[in-house]
């Protein structure tokens, strides 16, 4: 188990450990807002977990390693930890582990009040929200999800929050039993219903007056006035593409028309259509139109 980098905020665990680890990548600086992911270096040896404030997922990385630990209130245990293994603390809990050599871990905060909303808008009791703390759990979605963000942090591109806000819903819907895969498909059985039209546009309203904005999947939900997961899998249902990706095409469309207008420059394109830079519209139009921006502005002449 790892989950310390540098200074601790009000919103991270009290974690104390003989050698601080090595932060290899970091979410810290991106703007995610559900979500907190650190890809870290860690040294061996003893770290203690003291009341964390968060949901903790610690996912190891590399060579099978020999780990004691010692779940509060329970009796130490060995552990053959695997790649892929999952630890999960729940908020409020506390545990001791110590590794017998170093290793690396991904490690995931997930704000508790996104497992309560996720678990009210399945219909689960409250309840459901309040996790059991889990040692060396295998769970192919979870590890499906944990690579997803580990990617995403390693992309080095600017961060895509709709995408991350996505990433994270799917881990609370996944924690509490549920079927999200997290890329958009929701693969548990559903009816087939959308969003209603009047919820339709409202949230393409908000898009388009806000897309030269950070959107985030919170925002998008609260215009169709539904909970993170149900909009995540009505908007699926009503427009054929995740939300992060449809927002992504109507970026790519919007840069488009204002090429063809001949009026701005790349760079002020770019930040209007909502791209963090002139190189991120670039990939993006590329993946979306198979072109690049300039042979889309030479079309004009």
């Amino acid at each position: 188990m790892a989950g310390h980098q540098g200074a601790q905020t009000a919103h991270e665990p009290a974690l104390s450990a003989p050698a601080a680890p090595r932060a290899l990548l970091s979410s810290r600086d991106r703007n995610w807002t559900h979500l907190r992911a650190d890809l870290l270096a860690m040294p061996g040896g003893a770290v203690t977990v003291r009341n964390t404030e968060q949901v903790l997922l610690s996912i190891h990385i590399g060579a099978p390693l020999r780990v004691r630990c010692r779940l509060e209130g329970g009796r130490p245990e060995q552990r053959l930890l695997i790649d892929g293994d999952i630890d999960i603390l729940p908020q409020g809990a506390s545990g001791e582990w110590h590794d017998e050599a170093p290793t690396t871990a991904l490690v995931l905060r997930l704000k508790p009040g996104l497992l309560r909303d996720a678990a009210r808008d399945m219909g689960l009791p409250a309840s459901r929200a309040a996790l059991a703390p889990l040692v060396q759990l295998r769970d192919p979605r979870l590890t499906h999800l944990a690579w997803a963000i580990r990617a995403e942090l390693a992309a080095g591109r600017a961060s895509d929050r709709l995408y991350a806000d996505s990433l994270a819903v799917a881990l609370a819907v996944q924690l509490l039993g549920g079927r999200d895969d997290g890329i958009g498909r929701q693969v548990a059985a559903d009816d087939g219903r959308g969003l209603s039209s009047r919820q339709r546009r409202r949230v393409l309203e908000h898009i388009a007056g806000h897309i030269d904005q950070d959107l985030s999947l919170e925002s998008l939900s609260a215009a169709a006035g539904l909970g993170l997961s149900q909009f995540k899998l009505l908007f699926r249902a009503s427009f054929g593409l995740p939300v992060h990706q449809y927002v992504i095409r109507r970026r790519v469309e919007h840069a488009k028309a204002l090429l063809l207008e001949g009026r701005m420059d790349m760079a002020e394109i770019a930040l209007a259509a909502g791209f963090a830079h002139q190189s991120h519209m670039a990939r993006c139009m590329r993946r979306v139109l198979g072109v690049s921006p300039s042979a889309v502005r030479r079309a004009i002449h």
